[in-house]
């Protein structure tokens, strides 16, 4: 049996392959660039790889742009929800909590002055996702930081 199977990781089946994705800031698109989700020692995690191949000539994207930047994923049996450990190119480095359920994955983390959260929808085909990444100086007063679609790629 492997350790995907043995320790109930086939809820990230659903985010496994390779995803155009297209970060929408204020309305505007900001291109397309790519992720990766993929099994790593022998099923016990998932590394999600993320970058644009042709980066957009705009000032918005040079100035917060984290790309490249990669993440992995690993499940907390006690409680069935994982955590992310995430880095970028900005020397960036998050800590996340994690849970996907019923066709809602869903990112967050409680961070003084920075609080984060990422709710992205699945649709019933598993070929694309809706997301949001919003924060909150407080942990109660949210607004959104950006709009994140998902298209399967392969």
């Amino acid at each position: 049996m492997s350790t995907r199977d043995a320790a109930g990781l086939r809820k990230l089946d659903v985010l496994i392959g390779r995803w155009d994705i297209e970060p929408i800031v204020d309305g505007r698109s900001m291109g397309v660039g790519w992720t990766v989700f993929e099994w790593v020692d022998d099923g016990a995690y998932v590394r999600q790889t993320s970058d644009a191949d042709t980066p957009p000539d705009d000032p918005l994207w040079r100035a917060n742009s984290p790309l490249p930047t990669l993440s992995i994923i690993g499940l907390d049996d006690s409680d069935n929800s994982f955590t992310v450990l995430y880095s970028d190119a900005r020397d960036v480095f998050r800590v996340y909590k994690m849970t996907i359920a019923d066709g809602v994955w869903r990112q967050w983390r409680s961070a003084p002055g920075f609080n984060q959260r990422f709710t992205g929808t699945i649709s019933p085909d598993r070929a694309t996702i809706t997301a949001m990444w919003e924060f909150s100086e407080d942990g109660e007063t949210w607004r959104k930081d950006f709009d994140l679609l998902f298209r399967r790629a392969n």
